[in-house]
């Protein structure tokens, strides 16, 4: 039997959370106030995911950056992967917000959004 010790942060409580696993699986979650809590430490302890956000160089625009994200979660382990395809991505501006920069990051399904404008240069 295996315990890991979370500290949730599916809401603003921040509840210290207990994880009960057995052969991989989880068995019991303690600790929680809400069902989000619950939800939140059995996909921790066994597929860990994570919002990306990062900066990507713009040509031609008033700034030489624009920031992004991912679209959704990725998958943990896929975290460097897509910060490498980011740090090798340059965009032509204008870019708009929400606009779609870079399809299926990292082979995760999930695209880079743009979460600022960035017009083109005079």
């Amino acid at each position: 039997m295996e315990k890991r010790e979370l500290i949730c942060i599916g809401c603003p409580m921040g509840c210290r959370m207990t994880v009960t696993m057995e052969q991989g699986q989880v068995t019991q979650v303690s600790g929680n106030t809400c069902r989000r809590g619950d939800a939140y430490a059995r996909r921790e302890v066994t597929n860990p995911t994570r919002i990306v956000t990062s900066t990507v160089r713009v040509e031609g625009g008033i700034l030489p950056v624009v920031s992004v994200k991912t679209r959704e979660d990725i998958p943990k382990g896929k975290i460097f992967d897509c910060v490498k395809a980011l740090q090798e991505l340059v965009v032509e501006a204008p870019v708009r917000i929400g606009e779609v920069l870079l399809s299926d990051v990292a082979g995760t399904g999930v695209d880079i959004v743009a979460t600022r404008a960035c017009p083109q240069a005079v």
